[in-house]
Formats: structure tokens, sequence, C-alpha cells
């Protein structure tokens, strides 16, 4: 692909500031939405301090040369409401959640001490292209249904007739998303430069003022189907009238929760946080490898070798108990990020730099979190949509190269995609194996059983 800022490029400060604003944009709903799932007064604003924090360390351990922010997990939500469970206070919750990301960081370690002293050839060999292209397809494809129900948020979803009923909420959201989504595409497809790099800027504020006048509209027609929009967390801020607290917010850090509770940890409740997250770590380790694969196509660069394996897992991982430790949640690299990086060709590394430190600094400023959370999902849904299909056709674009003609690739292809469309995801106990890992996995066993198949003539 060919960029319009390489990885060692260094936009203006100007342009910089713009760009980073995007690329936190683009990875900001499913960076909160962790919290916001598991409850239990976890904070947003620290989960977003916490994968700015992380992604500083992920881009200290990989010698600043892999452009992609790291995230909230949600291969760890099962693990997080585990630490939650039985009963257990609070306090000792937020202890488990920092302890469960050590143990998964402690994975992450083991596994980069094993590549950077057997190297990576054998990933290569385990996981070729064939393999890897349409799981970087699934990445995308399995998120589709994520960007489609937040695009149709405020309508009905008729379960037994698998079909979305439409009503005035449903029309006025999905006006946003429509409104979103081109102008994200025409500003892509038909802007000049300086517009074809910041595309979600302004299609979110584009699907944003469309929400605004629905909402203004509804307010004074008094039509409740039309408020898009929800403006009460703006209220809250000046409730008790314009004081600092309405500007600055100092966010409730998970550590400072999980003190009172390390005095409650016995060995069973250890072992259990221990038995949640380690094997959610090495599936997690599988997706690491497919979104690596995907930014290297991306930004033409190998980075399972310069800056190497190792040094990204070790990234990972320590920026998970980084992003832990200060907002519970671990963290991995995002493919909205990455899907960022592809659509607008800017893979500068400083603006991942600027991403996370705007990250850790916006965690304080409070009318920004707040103007943040009331993006609708409708309109994040839209710029959903364009991101999660750059992933998925980055993934296809990995099999270019691929003779699909032969049975022995066909096959291999075929299981991939089809387990991944199908949400292939198995519970062992424990234990979730992803969509994304069941279609990896499977579609390495096949390939390992044909790939001594000989070409056809």
């Amino acid at each position: 692909m060919k960029l319009i800022y390489g990885v060692n490029d260094k936009p203006k400060f100007g342009q910089v500031i713009v760009f980073a604003f995007q690329q936190l944009l683009a990875i900001l709903a499913a960076t909160i939405a962790v919290p916001a799932i598991i409850g239990n007064g976890m904070a947003q604003s620290a989960a977003l301090f916490g994968a700015g924090a992380g992604t500083l360390i992920y881009l200290l351990f990989t010698k600043f040369r892999s452009p992609v922010f790291l995230g909230s997990s949600f291969a760890f939500i099962g693990s997080m409401f585990a630490a939650f469970a039985g009963g257990v206070s609070t306090a000792l919750g937020f202890s488990g959640l920092i302890m469960g990301a050590a143990f998964a960081g402690l994975v992450y370690v083991i596994i980069a001490l094993v590549v950077k002293f057997a190297g990576v050839n054998w990933i290569n060999k385990l996981m070729p292209p064939v393999v890897i292209g349409p799981t970087v397809a699934i990445i995308g494809l399995s998120l589709s249904g994520n960007a489609v129900g937040d695009v149709l948020k405020f309508a009905t979803y008729d379960v037994a007739n698998s079909v979305y009923a439409m009503n005035g909420a449903g029309w006025a959201g999905f006006v946003c998303a429509l409104v979103t989504i081109f102008v994200v595409i025409l500003c892509s497809v038909y802007g000049k430069k300086g517009v074809r790099l910041i595309p979600f800027i302004i299609g979110i504020l584009g699907g944003y003022a469309t929400a605004a006048v629905f909402t203004l509209i509804g307010h004074f027609a008094n039509v409740e189907a039309l408020k898009v929009l929800n403006f009460e967390p703006f209220l809250a801020l000046f409730a008790d009238g314009v004081t600092f607290s309405s500007f600055i917010s100092v966010p409730e850090f998970t550590f400072i929760s999980a003190i009172k509770g390390f005095g409650e940890i016995t060995p069973a409740y250890v072992g259990t946080i221990a038995v949640a997250y380690i094997p959610v770590a090495f599936v997690v380790f599988a997706e690491h490898i497919a979104d690596h694969k995907n930014l290297s196509t991306i930004i033409d660069q190998e980075l399972l070798e310069d800056p190497g394996l190792h040094r990204t897992l070790l990234g990972d991982g320590i920026g998970s108990i980084a992003g832990a430790l200060f907002g519970g949640c671990p963290n991995t690299t995002y493919g909205e990020s990455v899907g960022c990086v592809a659509i607008t060709k800017n893979a500068s590394i400083i603006t991942i730099l600027t991403t996370a430190i705007l990250a850790v600094v916006a965690s304080f400023v409070a009318p920004f979190v707040t103007f943040l959370s009331t993006i609708p999902a409708c309109v994040m849904g839209g710029v959903c949509i364009t991101l999660y299909g750059f992933i998925a056709v980055s993934g296809l674009k990995m099999l270019q190269g691929i003779n699909l003609s032969e049975n022995k690739n066909l096959f291999v292809v075929s299981v991939i995609l089809i387990t991944g469309v199908g949400g292939m995801a198995l519970q062992i106990g424990a234990i979730k194996i992803t969509t994304i890992a069941c279609a990896l996995i499977l579609g390495i066993i096949v390939n390992l059983v044909v790939s001594k198949a000989k070409e056809t003539e």
C-alpha cells in the first residue's frame, strides 16, 4: 500500500494533533465499552488512561516501529467477570483485575522469551499467508454484527424473524449512520490530501451534527423518537455550577480501589483468577500475530522480524498490565487502529505516540470525556462499517498470491472463513475460545494436514 506518511515520517505539529484525535475517535467506543459492560464501579476515563499508558509502553518495547494503538481487550471480558463473581467484594474484584492482567502478561513474557531464542520461522511455517489472510479477514467480518447493531441501535430487533423493525427512532439513527458512512467515503475518495487524512473526524462530526438536528427537532416538537443525542451528561457536569471539577477530574484508577482488597486475597481466589486469565492469554496470542501480520502488509514492513515478535509480545504484555493497573482492562492491539492506518494511509508512529499522550491527558478533561461518551452508537457504527470492512479486505488481499484453484489451499481458506463467519466459539469449562482463535486453530490444523500434498499439474 502506498502510504502518505510512512512509519518514520513526521507530519507538522498541527496535523499530528488532528491525526491523533482521529485515531482516538476510532478506538474510543471499544476502549470505554469494556468497563461499561463489566460495571462494578469501573471508570471509563481510567480505561482511557490505561489504554494510553499501555500504548506508550508498547511503543517503547517495539522501538517506535509498530504504528498501532492498544485498547481494552474484549477477549478478557469473561475473565474480568470472574474476578467479581461469587459474592466477591468490589475491592477484591479490583485486585483480581490486576492479578489477572499480571498472569496474562507473564504468558506473553514466556512466549516472547521462546520466540527470542527460537526465532519466528516456525510461526511463518505454521501460519503462512493462506492461513493468516482469511484469519485477518475474519477479524473484520466477525465484528460486522457489532457495527450493524450500532447503526440500528434505535430500531427494534425482531428475534422471531431476524430483522430490525424500523420505527421513528430507528430511522433517525439510521440516517445519522448513513450520513457518517458517506461523509467518510466521500472524504476518502474525493477529498484533497488533507481531507483524505482525516475522514473519520469529518464523518463523526457530520453524523454528530445530524444527530443534534434530529434531537433539537425532537425537543421542540416533543417527539422522543427523534432525540438521538443525550445531553444529560453535559448538564450533569454543571449541575453544581461552573466549578473546577466541571473541567478537570481525576479518573478512579483501579490500583487505588484494589489496595483495600489485597488483604482479602486467598489461595483459592488466586487459582480462580489464574484459570480465568491464563488460557485466554494464549488465545489472544493468536490474534496478536494476525493483527501484526495485517499491519505488516499495510506498512510493507515485517513487524514479526523488525522490531521482532518478542518485542511486540513484551510490549503488548507489559502494556496490558499497565492498562489493568490504571483502568482494570488488559490491552490488545486494536483492529480499529489498524483500519484507520489503512484507510488514511497514515502510518506515522508520531501519530500513535501523540494519540497515546492525548488519551492520557484527555482522561482528566471532564468535558472532553463527556463529549466522547455522548457520540451516538449509530454514528460510531457508521464509522466501524468502514473500519471493519478495511480489516476484512486487508486479509483477503493477502490471498492474492495464493492459487485457490488448488484444493489444498481452497480447503484451508474455506474452513477459516466458514467457521469464522459462522461464529464458532467454544466454552470449555472456564475457558472460552473466541471465534478468531477457533478459526485460526482449525486453519492451522487443516494446513498441516494438506501441506505435503503436491501441486496439481
